[in-house]
Formats: structure tokens, C-alpha cells, sequence
């Protein structure tokens, strides 16, 4: 009783939805990104002069540090969330409870936010 465009369709279906092993040198090179990323923004906003706006000629100019405000801000974020994600597994064994956990993984992500606004 079953359709063999229906079968079929369901064999493609799971070999779609297979999982995929990323590569193994992934994880460095997402977090090498994010980390450029976050640089070139800093940068984009260390050369970019506040007195400036007060020529409304240079008014159009204001896309670029808000364009870096908003992608440094997410790689940094995104950047904290790799790195303090990558320290669960050692968290976890080190937590006697789950309330000692949480305040490890506090702690982490204030450090790792921490590091990140310092560079």
C-alpha cells in the first residue's frame, strides 16, 4: 500500500538529515574569525572621529562605526559564548551542585567579556 514517491521521498528525507561531523579544525577557525572581526571593528572606531559630526557634510558617514558598534558587538558576544561553551565539560566536573556551576560559568563568561574588551 505504500507509494514508491513516497518511500522515495522519505529515503532522501534521511539521508538529508544525516548528521555532519564539522571539521576538526572548525571550532579554531570560527574563533580566529570572530576575533578578527572584533579587531577590525575596534579599529573602524578607534579612526573614526566624534568631532567630526558636527559637519552635517560628514552625516552620511555615521553607517560605518554604527555598522562596526553592531558587528563588533555580535562577534564579541558570539565569541564569548565559543570560548566559555568550549569550558563546560571541566565546569561541570569541577561543580560539587548545580548552584556552584552556575557561578562558575558567571564567573567565566564576566572573564572571558573580560578579555575580550581588553584587547
Amino acid at each position: 500500500m505504500s507509494d514508491p514517491a513516497t518511500t522515495d521521498f522519505e529515503r532522501m528525507l534521511r539521508q538529508a538529515l544525516t548528521p555532519v561531523e564539522p571539521p576538526a579544525d572548525f571550532a579554531a577557525r570560527f574563533e580566529r574569525t570572530l576575533q578578527n572581526l572584533t579587531d577590525i571593528a575596534a579599529d573602524e572606531l578607534d579612526a573614526w572621529e566624534l568631532g567630526a559630526m558636527r559637519d552635517p557634510r560628514n552625516w552620511p558617514t555615521v553607517a560605518r562605526p554604527v555598522a562596526a558598534v553592531a558587528i563588533g558587538g555580535a562577534a564579541s558576544a558570539a565569541l564569548v559564548v565559543v570560548r566559555v561553551r568550549a569550558g563546560r565539560k571541566k565546569r561541570r566536573a569541577d561543580a560539587s551542585d548545580p548552584l556552584s556551576y552556575v557561578e562558575q560559568t558567571v564567573k567565566a563568561v564576566a572573564d572571558e567579556a573580560r578579555r575580550v574588551l581588553d584587547r
